[in-house]
């Protein structure tokens, strides 16, 4: 007698993240004398669907059989291999999940939110879902009440969110944290949907907010009877992510093959000077590579702020308009703006495709000394050792839109690129982290030694933090707790930037009072390269975000070099010498940047603070805002050399107009 098998009628592929239930793929139905099918007969009457060479072992190379089956059920499915999920499910006898298990996904999915809480508790005689060890039913309800919550409003149903808010939730607050009430409370008062939305960074219904809490809500219920989500695809990401963390030279941005284990040689990895940029005259005190990777800013003790195309080191303008020296940048998400910190008290937003100055704030008590964009373009924070003026956000016309704090000194900032995290770094010895959509001071960290810089991960995971004692660290955001040292380079008593950089971000780099740049695997902190760069000090390092091959460093002997493969360092020579074209671009990109006065290297980090802190009330310009320097007026912008197309006549225009101008 052969075997009745369920009917596959539906092979259209549909993911986890659809709004019906996945199939169960249950075993086989019962044939037509009523006896269930236990012999695997499959529909061709043979006594397997699939033959196993050698039989059925009872594992796989070591692991689980039905883990590796429900898994391999799920990600044929997931592929939209639908019929061979199900055959696969019938001959095994596995299920991906329980019928109740289905029925929850549907209901979180479609917004049942009483049906998904009665089947997380389980009616009449059921005991409800199974839960993984140490999950906990009423954190899990807490989750779907709130989702509940910020959907009426959302609606602004406000009359039944507030009873949910007082009858649902408040019950439930005692195992969360104590400012989560109030937190809910606040969103009461939102104008708007679209204010709801981004105080609580939160996508609405119609987003992926339903989907990421099954997401979190399948994290606590046991795998026996519903496997996470692409898990499968979970599995490789974490096998290719093993692969590059061992890898102690990544520098490709391509993700490693299946087919084989993935290295790097040490070859690959950029430890030589490709080209110096040498022509400029002063200290660089801080170089930065634009979000798309195709130009590169400098700054220090001259006035102006150099931009080069990175592509073929052109300099294509400077940016005048600052009084004193400029100690840090920061570029917009889209490369069209930069913000100039000045130790003159002033902050200035200029357009980089034109040169124009876009805005300048109003004059701050002291220097200004780092700045951060917010993801969306639209506003940024500024960072100054003025009190009062310490942490403010600003919009693209110089409105102030909040003031984050007034109690203590910002000396460097960072924000993580998915917005919700801004760390400011003071003048002494501590991080101050806050949380950005709910505008609120979330934690710190105390170090036992003076901090020059700071920096966070892309992907948001990570604080990178350089001291005066010869270390960086780095903290894990989620634990708040360090994770791992990186030593050998010197710190002395100026500013040292250190910064992620690499294919990944595997690498943490940093310059050095030595002259050194340093370069750790961010993993294992093992030291990587070390390479003599400038002299005395390397002041700060910057990888191209868009190339992994490349980065720069700076110097207080007034240098940029450019570092990559040594392979890719004789390419660039051999056609600067074989090509006078690629030869009149390498020329152009070591165009002079000068104002004829070279400052002095007095960048001390003690209570007189890195180059640009007070000793005491004022500002630069009050007389107590860092060491004096003398400089010729600077004059507006000067565009030099655009493109290597335009040809020899205008670059040597533009080369003349950049010793006139910085």
């Amino acid at each position: 007698m052969r075997t009745n098998y369920i009917q596959l009628v539906d092979e259209e592929p549909h993911p986890w993240a659809s709004n019906r239930p996945r199939h169960n793929y249950l075993a086989p139905t019962e044939n037509g004398n009523g006896n269930s099918n236990t012999n695997n007969e499959d529909m061709y009457g043979s006594s397997s669907a699939v033959r196993l060479r050698g039989g059925a072992p009872s594992d796989y190379c070591g692991h689980n059989r039905e883990e590796i089956t429900r898994i391999l059920i799920q990600a044929l499915d997931d592929l939209g291999y639908s019929s061979a999920a199900q055959i696969v499910s019938q001959q095994s006898g596995y299920e991906v999940e329980s019928s109740d298990v289905a029925a929850f996904r549907a209901a979180v999915l479609d917004g049942e939110w009483d049906r998904a809480e009665k089947l997380l508790w389980g009616e009449g005689t059921t005991g409800g879902l199974v839960l993984a060890p140490g999950a906990d039913r009423n954190s899990m309800r807490f989750k779907l009440r709130e989702q509940k919550f910020l959907e009426m409003l959302e609606r602004r149903e406000v009359t039944k969110a507030l009873a949910v808010l007082r009858k649902e939730l408040s019950v439930l607050c005692m195992d969360q944290p104590p400012s989560v009430l109030a937190t809910l409370s606040r969103y009461m008062m939102c104008a708007d949907a679209d204010d709801l939305r981004s105080k609580a960074a939160w996508d609405g219904a119609e987003g992926s907010s339903r989907r990421v809490l099954l997401s979190q809500l399948s994290a606590c219920i046991s795998p026996s009877v519903m496997l996470p989500e692409r898990r499968l695809a979970v599995l490789l990401d974490n096998v290719k992510q093993n692969q590059i963390d061992k890898c102690l030279y990544h520098t490709t941005i391509n993700p490693p093959s299946l087919y084989s284990d993935h290295i790097c040689e040490r070859s690959q990895f950029p430890t030589e000077v490709m080209l110096e940029l040498d022509k400029q005259q002063g200290e660089v005190w801080q170089i930065k590579f634009s979000p798309s990777g195709d130009r590169l800013a400098t700054c220090g003790s001259a006035k102006g702020i150099c931009l080069w195309d990175s592509r073929t080191f052109n300099l294509i303008r400077v940016l005048n308009g600052h009084d004193t020296e400029v100690s840090n940048i920061a570029w917009s998400p889209d490369d069209t703006m930069l913000i100039s910190c000045s130790m003159d008290g002033y902050a200035k937003v200029w357009n980089t495709h034109t040169g124009e100055l876009v805005k300048q704030l109003d004059k701050f008590g002291e220097p200004v000394s780092s700045a951060v964009w917010l993801p969306d373009g639209q506003s940024f924070i500024t960072g100054s050792f003025d009190k009062p003026k310490s942490l403010c956000q600003w919009d693209l016309s110089g409105n102030l839109l909040y003031t984050w704090t007034r109690h203590h000194r910002t000396e460097d900032l960072a924000l993580s690129p998915d917005g919700h995290w801004l760390v400011a770094m003071d003048d002494q010895c501590a991080l101050h982290v806050y949380n950005v959509p709910r505008r609120e001071h979330d934690w710190d960290v105390y170090v036992e030694s003076r901090l020059t810089s700071v920096s966070v991960s892309q992907d948001s995971r990570y604080i990178l933090v350089n001291t005066v004692e010869d270390e960086a660290q780095l903290y894990e955001i989620e634990t708040r707790e360090m994770v791992q040292k990186y030593k050998g380079h010197s710190g002395g008593q100026v500013i040292i930037r250190a910064s992620f950089g690499g294919a990944n971000e595997n690498f943490v780099v940093s310059g050095s009072e030595d002259g050194s740049v340093y370069i750790w695997h961010k993993i294992t902190g093992t030291l990587v390269h070390k390479g003599e760069a400038h002299s005395p000090r390397v002041n700060s390092v910057s990888w191209n975000p868009r190339d992994p091959g490349m980065y720069a460093t700076c110097g207080d002997e007034g240098k940029v070099k450019i570092w990559a493969s040594p392979e890719r360092a004789r390419s660039w020579a051999f056609a600067k010498a074989q090509s006078p074209h690629v030869q009149q671009a390498v020329q152009g990109g070591q165009r002079s940047a000068t104002n004829g006065t070279s400052a002095s290297s007095s960048r001390g980090a003690g209570a007189a603070s890195n180059g640009w802190a007070a000793s005491g009330s004022g500002g630069a310009a009050g007389g107590s805002g860092g060491p004096a320097r003398s400089f010729p007026d600077g004059g507006n912008d000067e565009e030099v050399g655009e493109e290597e197309e335009e040809g020899e006549e205008g670059e040597e225009g533009g080369e003349e107009g950049a010793d006139d101008e910085v």
